[in-house]
């Protein structure tokens, strides 16, 4: 390998958004997370249940809000 090519690779802490902390190597010093191995799905086995009614409520007033377009004419 060619020397003073390669970046530093130094300690990094990797903090995840529900607060676990891994300590690792990087070539950055902090690394912010938004979903880690203790927090995901998948991993813990349990969901978290999403606000989805209230996004489709939402989509609906603003849709119903709106007026349809006139149907064009078909030329003969």
């Amino acid at each position: 390998m060619k020397a003073e090519i390669h970046p530093k690779f130094e300690a990094c802490i990797m903090t995840c958004a529900c607060g676990a902390v891994y300590h690792t190597r990087s070539t950055k010093a902090q690394v912010r997370l938004g979903i880690c191995a203790s927090c995901h799905p998948f991993f813990t086995g349990t969901q978290k249940l999403v606000d989805t009614a209230g996004r489709v409520e939402k989509f609906r007033r603003r849709f119903d809000a709106t007026t349809p377009a006139p149907k064009a004419k078909k030329r003969s």
